[in-house]
């Protein structure tokens, strides 16, 4: 069950939203785990390993579209297959 032969390699920025230039449909086809500081992040909407951040979902706030705002947080970034 460990076939890490088919998964493809993750990338340096990946996006969530399929609108998104930098979403990778083949890369959510696995369950991907995301650690901000040494703390695995559940709410991740966007994340750069590079430049060391990750973009998630405000719980209240909505933009003009009635999207929820996304705010940037930043640290150290590191990106896995669970």
């Amino acid at each position: 069950m460990n076939d890490t032969n088919s998964r493809p390699e993750l990338p340096d920025h990946l996006a969530g939203n399929p609108r998104s230039p930098h979403h990778v449909a083949e890369v959510f086809e696995h369950e991907i785990g995301i650690l901000l500081n040494g703390k695995e992040r559940f709410d991740v909407e966007e994340y750069c390993i590079s430049e060391g951040w990750v973009k998630v979902a405000s719980h209240k706030a909505l933009d003009r579209r009635g999207q929820p705002l996304i705010v940037t947080v930043k640290g150290t970034v590191k990106a896995f297959y669970k």
